[in-house]
């Protein structure tokens, strides 16, 4: 069994219609998204607007949800001031989440020692067992192979990556090099079916707020060798993996819509993410509807 379990949702953080944080709104989103299929939860990450929360309110949030749910809460506690993701992990800790996660540190794109650096400090602020977030495509910055395998072997809670670099190759190249028990997690809901066949363990999902039974479904599909079904799920959530994101309703725009047309605690995004799209609710009712949900 994954550590943190094989279907987690990176959640939004509801805000009530002045931007204030809704911690009601949190805890009732989680225990909804656990009745619906998913195994954990990652709170204070991108799709958690994590760039507009404060350190108070990232704590809060991790409190508020951990609270409310018995299964695994992870909390993203990065920053690209080592200083300030330390504070967080400190922070997340004491405020009861069971794991932590840290993106490399974005927009300065240190180098492969100030990345092994960073983590290795993040690392030892914290008695919890640590996932890296490797997201290129946002930090500007890959973490190298390399480094990931040398902090996997020598940073004893250092346990997993969730990756959206986009190279299963390379990842399966990581685990080859990595310790026994080293657990990667698809960071990109659209080649988590890819990732598995190469040895991860579950996803670190958007999607999965208003499909996570059928992403669930899916892996019990491919672990009892039902590749072809498994292949057939990951069709039917093509749509899904299409409205998370886009330039018009970059993430979590779409997420957030999606929460209001089911009813659900979302409230608006927090500047600069921009208000909604026209025409963004009619696509969330498609999509549901084509995933057999609506």
């Amino acid at each position: 069994m994954a550590r943190f379990g094989r279907v987690l949702t990176a959640m939004v953080t509801p805000f009530t219609e002045d931007g204030a944080l809704d911690l009601d709104g949190a805890a009732r989103l989680a225990q909804w998204l656990v009745a619906s299929g998913n195994e954990g939860l990652v709170v204070a990450g991108t799709t958690g607007e994590s760039p507009t929360l404060t350190h108070a309110e990232q704590a809060d949030l991790v409190a508020a949800v951990a609270g409310a749910v018995d299964v695994p809460v992870v909390a993203g506690a990065g920053s690209n001031d080592t200083r300030a993701a330390i504070d967080l992990t400190e922070r997340c800790t004491r405020a009861g989440a069971d794991g932590i996660l840290h993106v490399a540190g974005y927009y300065n794109r240190p180098s492969q020692a100030g990345l092994d650096a960073h983590f290795r400090h993040c690392a030892a602020a914290t008695d919890l067992p640590v996932i890296i977030y490797d997201i290129p495509g946002r930090t500007g910055r890959k973490v190298a192979t390399e480094t990931l395998a040398r902090l996997a072997h020598e940073v004893p809670n250092i346990v997993g990556l969730k990756d959206a670099a986009g190279s299963p190759a390379e990842t399966a190249r990581l685990l080859e090099m990595a310790p026994d028990g080293f657990e990667v997690y698809s960071g990109d809901d659209a080649l988590t079916l890819p990732l598995l066949s190469i040895g991860a363990v579950g996803v670190i999902g958007v999607a999965t707020h208003w499909a996570g039974r059928q992403m669930a479904a899916m892996f019990d599909a491919f672990e009892s060798g039902r590749v072809a079904d498994a292949a057939a799920i990951n069709r039917s959530l093509l749509d899904s993996y299409d409205f998370e994101t886009g330039d018009d309703a970059p993430n979590p725009v779409p997420t957030k819509c999606m929460m209001r047309v089911l009813g659900l605690p979302a409230g608006p995004c927090r500047l600069p993410m921009g208000p909604e799209p026209s025409g963004l609710e009619d696509r969330a009712r498609e999509v549901l509807t084509a995933l057999g949900a609506g």
